[in-house]
């Protein structure tokens, strides 16, 4: 049993589930399309959606439907769901902790274990990481999803993202048995240019 926070519902960004880099945009409006395409949700073929927006130049599919509250959990039925949570880590002066993995910048996040809640879930995988302790979590600020394949299947990575503060000042240790190659304290400026080379979901909460 994983214990996701009491929200009446999830935080997140237009309801934008992400194809690598492509968006999928939830919306109840249709638009005339120029670089993106336009389909019902309740008929959506993912699989066919997933693989246009990964081998063709279309920049963002729309799902439409006409119930806005119903949008995020019909979308979320259509594929298996895999609960994650992750932490945007500020330290005494105000620099921004990031790992580097699989060639980009990111921030700490993980799976969810069974019985514990997200909040534990995200501290854990901080700690893991980077090596980063006494963590306080301040607050819940976004929830982020994008669709990964494993083992040949597709799934949505429902990851809850908390701002979490520290005075920790020792090392830092990269997970490596997680391609986790660098963690770095990154100031403002830094952390800009760490961007250029990051996730679209990232840039959202940065």
């Amino acid at each position: 049993m994983i214990f996701l926070p009491s929200l009446s519902r999830p935080l997140h960004t237009m309801n934008r589930i992400f194809v690598n880099d492509k968006p999928i945009l939830l919306t109840t409006e249709v638009h005339k399309e120029e670089g993106f395409k336009n389909y019902l949700l309740e008929t959506a073929n993912i699989g066919k959606i997933i693989k246009e927006l990964n081998t063709t130049a279309v920049k963002e599919v729309r799902l439409i439907d006409q119930d806005e509250a119903k949008l995020l959990p019909k979308f979320l039925k259509k594929l298996p769901n895999v609960i994650a949570g992750g932490g945007k880590v500020i330290n005494d002066k105000n620099e921004i902790l990031f790992i580097f993995r699989n060639g980009k910048w990111d921030l700490p996040k993980g799976k969810a274990e069974r019985k514990e809640s997200i909040e534990e879930t995200a501290i854990r995988e901080v700690e893991e990481e980077t090596g980063v302790k006494n963590l306080q979590l301040e607050k819940l600020i976004e929830t982020t999803y994008h669709i990964f394949k494993r083992n040949g299947k597709h799934k949505i990575k429902v990851t809850y993202w908390f701002e979490m503060k520290t005075s920790y000042k020792g090392i830092l240790s990269p997970q490596e048995n997680e391609g986790i190659t660098k963690v770095e304290w990154l100031n403002q400026s830094e952390s800009l240019k760490a961007l250029n080379n990051s996730y679209a979901n990232i840039k959202s909460l940065i």
